[in-house]
């Protein structure tokens, strides 16, 4: 038995109709060129065969006696025939009808009596243009139960490197059946509470010195820019006013930043990792860099499209993975940082610029105070006032009364970078489905796989029902992108043209 920590257990308390918290994936998969059987019942045997290998999908949650702290994970087996069920496709459906399917599964909850996980798997869908068979599947995992690194493990476990894959050895699984009863439930919960308010009182001094520090600095270049403006007879350069990019602050209002409803938009698209790396490195930009660069250019056009674009940047809210190397423990370790996205600008160059200023202080700010975020805490009272607090913010429509802090969401996850197999059939596409949240009504999830960097849009089907057009402007601003002269080339001089002579 062990308890949930406070940021793992905020995915359960936050959780309502209109906000589910689980994470997920769409996948493509191509079967073999001689397969002939029921892969739905080869997938359940696989899973049966991996599961002593993962832990997380092998535990359910068990409520503390009147919902007073946050509940334990106890040991529970699996029934594959409930987690893992299967859907017979209309002729001719392709990735457009899967992404159809996940818009209208993600916003169902997953049942908390048992483990938090589900499987959905699609069969009949039209064969390739030589007669490949593919399948899709859309994972479902609680956020309560995996961050996006930890996902990435999961699938290491469950996933294989062949079609025909060597065995493993598997540890022996004994499912304990753990009844504490309340009072020793409460014992426990107690116990792991004075812990943590130990660990807490341990680590205030130094948190309170650094942010001093931090808040004193802010102050100082703050003031010192002011005063370098004001007497310097020139007016601050392009690039001295990026290099001042700020990302705390208010983000424009737009329709993204509202209250949910339960309806979900889900579109996907693909673009090659080999050129966006080859680019990305001209202009001296990381991963991370480019794609924001990429989804501020979709989202400036879809807004420029759709109207109003905002006179002023939107700010994306960007999960950071606070995990060690090397951890791969089945639980939440990530913090948010902010970045504005440049969508004021309309010249790319100068984007791009504005992109790679604000990435840099975020990462400055972020590496003064990571380690002040706890991701655990004392949690006696709260799942009473966290989900009254959740219930009571939606009903309000509160998110549309407040101010916007960030518009979206954008969170890049690392993935493999090589082809990979479950049950057999081969993985063709890795596509994230993540969470939406009130005020901020769209998240683009992004996970390296195989050759390819494969995105999936998720958003509230009220708010933006126009996700398969920002897939598009997404695509149009990678060529964008690749289209952009590097700081090399800007600098060479262009070569004098000839006058035409004047014509008789």
């Amino acid at each position: 038995m062990k308890q949930l920590a406070g940021l793992d257990a905020a995915f359960l308390h936050l959780e309502t109709a209109e906000m589910p918290m689980h994470v997920g994936a769409l996948h493509v998969l191509e079967l073999p060129a001689d397969y002939d059987g029921d892969y739905l019942q080869d997938l359940r045997e696989h899973m049966a065969s991996r599961l002593p290998l993962a832990p997380a999908l092998r535990r359910r949650l068990e409520s503390m006696p009147l919902n007073l702290a946050n509940p334990t994970w106890v040991d529970a087996e699996p029934d594959l025939d409930v987690h893992i069920v299967g859907y017979e496709m209309p002729p001719g459906s392709g990735v457009a009808a899967l992404e159809q399917q996940v818009s209208l599964l993600h916003p169902q909850l997953l049942d908390r009596s048992l483990p938090l996980w589900k499987f959905h798997i699609f069969l009949g869908l039209e064969p390739g243009p030589e007669g490949q068979q593919y399948v899709g599947l859309y994972s479902q995992l609680h956020h309560a139960a995996v961050d996006g690194k930890a996902a990435v493990a999961l699938a290491e476990v469950i996933l294989d490197l062949s079609a025909h894959p060597h065995g493993r050895k598997l540890p022996a699984v004994r499912t304990r059946r753990v009844q504490l009863g309340a009072a020793g439930m409460l014992r426990g919960a107690i116990a792991h509470q004075w812990q943590q308010t130990l660990s807490l009182a341990k680590a205030l001094p130094g948190a309170a010195g650094t942010l001093s520090m931090m808040a004193a600095r802010t102050a100082l270049d703050a003031a010192g820019s002011s005063l370098h403006d004001w007497l310097s007879p020139e007016p601050p350069s392009a690039q001295a006013k990026a290099e001042r990019v700020r990302n705390v602050g208010l983000a424009p209002r737009t329709r993204l930043n509202t209250s949910l409803s339960a309806e979900r938009s889900f579109s996907t698209v693909s673009l090659p990792l080999l050129a966006l790396n080859r680019t990305r490195r001209l202009h001296g930009a990381s991963l991370n860099d480019a794609l924001l660069f990429i989804c501020g250019g979709a989202l400036r056009r879809l807004f420029a499209k759709l109207g109003p674009l905002p006179p002023k940047s939107l700010v994306a809210a960007v999960p950071v993975s606070m995990r060690a190397k090397g951890d791969a423990t089945a639980n939440t370790q990530a913090t948010m940082s902010l970045v504005s996205l440049g969508t004021h600008l309309a010249d790319p160059a100068k984007r791009l610029a504005h992109v790679l200023a604000a990435s840099a202080a975020m990462k400055s700010e972020l590496d003064q105070v990571k380690d002040l975020m706890p991701s655990d805490y004392p949690s006696i009272g709260v799942p009473w006032l966290m989900q009254a607090g959740a219930l009571l913010y939606g009903r309000l429509r509160a998110a549309d009364k407040l101010p916007v802090v960030a518009n979206l969401v954008i969170s890049n996850v690392p993935g493999p970078t090589v082809p990979l197999y479950l049950a057999g059939a081969r993985v063709l596409t890795n596509y994230p489905a993540s969470i939406i949240v009130h005020g901020m009504a769209l998240n683009i999830t992004v996970q390296t796989f195989d050759a390819s960097l494969d995105i999936g849009i998720m958003a509230c089907g009220q708010a933006l029902p126009e996700t398969a057009a920002l897939a598009a402007y997404i695509e149009t601003a990678f060529m964008e992108f690749l289209a952009l002269p590097s700081a090399q080339e800007a600098a060479k001089p262009k070569p004098a043209r000839k006058r035409a002579a004047p014509k008789r």
